[in-house]
């Protein structure tokens, strides 16, 4: 019951963010965020790097998240097309477009810092999770699709921090707020992902592993 709760929040947050998106469609350089990046946007390298993270992003959460549930990953043509879908948008779309944009962050180095980490380990971590699925190690391939997830959802956990302290008023003005916000976002998603994959393994004994690798194939 608890999980189910966690994933209904998970994917109400997750249609906000999308939905918050579509006023981009319009591609006019000074909708709401782009306005406080006009000299960013200035440069030619911001706006593409934008919206290939932004719409990339979105793809990516959505498919994401229905990779996780069991109904589709019973269906094996789908869940594979879904998962292609996912860590194409990571590697040649939302990542890129990320590390671009992280260039015109001017909230200090410590934020620079955090978001160039996050986005390293995030390629990092998919493009593992593609080469563990190519050599049929699924125990591995789901361990870093989680770790891969936990920081794709740090875009929504980033937005709603950000919302949090507006509202308590705390700000994310003030010297390093938006640091500790940065941080929030992806490290407490990390350390989540991690002590799944720790369940996961104490429930799977390494005598029933290889069996429960070939029932995911």
């Amino acid at each position: 019951m608890l999980i189910k709760a966690l994933r209904i929040i998970a994917f109400f947050w997750i249609v906000i963010l999308c939905l918050g998106t579509a006023e981009y469609l319009t591609f006019k350089s000074d909708t709401d965020f782009l306005r406080f990046k006009a000299q960013a946007v200035q440069t030619g390298w911001y706006l593409p790097a934008f919206y290939s993270h932004i719409f990339g992003s979105s793809v990516i959460l959505l498919v994401g998240f229905f990779q996780f549930i069991k109904r589709f990953q019973q269906k094996k043509k789908l869940h594979r097309a879904l998962g292609k879908a996912y860590i194409l948008g990571v590697l040649f779309f939302a990542s890129p477009g990320a590390y671009i944009m992280t260039l015109f962050i001017n909230r200090g180095t410590g934020v620079f810092l955090s978001f160039l980490v996050q986005n390293t380990l995030w390629l990092v971590f998919t493009a593992m999770a593609w080469y563990y699925a190519r050599k049929v190690q699924i125990g591995r391939h789901i361990a870093m699709m989680h770790r891969s997830y936990a920081l794709a959802f740090a875009a929504v956990t980033l937005r709603f921090y950000i919302w949090l302290f507006s509202v308590a008023g705390i700000g994310i003005g003030f010297q390093n707020n938006y640091l500790i916000i940065a941080l929030l976002s992806w490290v407490p998603n990390l350390l989540v992902a991690e002590f799944i994959n720790y369940r996961q393994k104490q429930r799977v004994p390494a005598t029933q592993q290889m069996r429960y690798e070939q029932s995911r194939i």
